[in-house]
């Protein structure tokens, strides 16, 4: 089906623009001449200097204008609103990770609810056509039902994280039955990719090895019960975003959530031999981890499946970059930015 094309007339405000995902879907919107706010508090959850790299290749263009901010300052949030007047926002600021919301549950609150619930005031009183905001595949918490639908069960997160994303979602409802703003929710599966965060699982894997250290890898050891995981390369991920800004959501409550997902699950020790062979070709010689397997982890799942058909009727698009071919391009970026051998 065909979709419409991004409107480079529209102004557009990304939260957690130095964010992994923020930065590559700002950087495809400046690249087809959209004028883009970043938003972004510079947080030292993971490696500040990453951040400060993604930032550095959007400053060239022209069309962006970077405000460090933290959206869980509403004033900030309401004076970015007002200055720059955005069409169409999609919030990415969040405090990421499933395991470090059990050790650091405040900063979830701050920035996962109380920082969404300032965009929502901020579009409530300044309209915009279209919010999209991040929702999480952690939603559908311990669900047995495969692969997981938009329509599923999701009363049951086993995290922290979880519950915020979730919130989000009915908050965002609440808002658009209200206050009619078009809003819609995006639950990601897994995204990795050149320039990714470095507490996911696989970037940690290539940082352990070289620097000598084993992996630990959370299943048990248990090969036929193995973690499935639906991993999503970044250029899909932003190839979803992109096409939903064109197409906000109509009706009384206007509101919807979509599955981003690969929509093809891979067993985590696939995945796995997949980078040892990624990173071999990379560097150019022999790459094996030393893995040691430790239980599951409180707050984690044993599989994440997306079915994205919802999104395909939507938009005419479906996540399919193999992860042969992601995982290659991480790898080819990761040596060459850390300058391993």
């Amino acid at each position: 089906m065909s979709y419409k094309q991004t409107d480079t007339s529209k102004i557009y405000l990304v939260t957690g623009a130095a964010g992994f995902i923020g930065y590559f879907l700002s950087r495809r919107l400046l690249e087809q001449g959209c004028r883009v706010i970043g938003i972004d508090n510079v947080n030292d959850y993971y490696d500040v200097s990453l951040k400060h790299a993604r930032l550095e290749q959007l400053q060239p263009f022209e069309q962006f204008t970077f405000v460090k901010a933290d959206i869980a300052d509403k004033a900030a949030v309401t004076a970015v609103f007002e200055t720059y007047k955005p069409d169409i926002v999609v919030n990415l600021a969040a405090q990421a990770g499933v395991r470090y919301s059990i050790e650091n549950p405040d900063v979830y609150i701050q920035s996962n609810i109380v920082g969404f619930f300032n965009i929502l005031e901020a579009c409530r009183f300044h309209p915009v056509d279209h919010l999209i905001y991040a929702s999480s595949s952690s939603v559908y918490g311990a669900n047995q039902k495969v692969p997981f639908e938009e329509t599923d069960f999701v009363d049951t997160p086993v995290s922290l994280y979880a519950s915020t994303k979730k919130s989000n979602e009915l908050m965002a409802y609440t808002y658009s039955h209200l206050y009619k703003i078009p809003a819609t929710g995006l639950r990601f599966f897994t995204v990795y990719g050149p320039m990714g965060r470095p507490d996911m699982a696989y970037f940690g894997f290539a940082d352990k090895y070289f620097a000598g250290k084993p992996i630990q890898i959370f299943n048990n050891g248990d090969f036929e019960h193995d973690l499935y995981r639906d991993f999503t390369y970044i250029d899909d991920i932003v190839s979803g975003i992109e096409r939903l800004t064109a197409a906000p959501p109509e009706g009384a409550a206007p509101h919807k959530v979509y599955n981003i997902g690969n929509n093809s699950p891979e067993k985590l020790m696939a995945f796995i031999e997949t980078l040892e062979r990624a990173l071999s070709k990379a560097v150019g010689r022999e790459v094996v981890f030393d893995k040691q397997f430790e239980p599951i982890k409180p707050g984690d799942v044993p599989a994440t499946y997306a079915s994205t058909d919802r999104l395909q009727e939507a938009v005419g698009f479906k996540p399919e970059t193999p992860i042969e071919v992601g995982l290659q391009k991480f790898a080819d970026w990761y040596v060459r930015y850390y300058n391993v051998k």
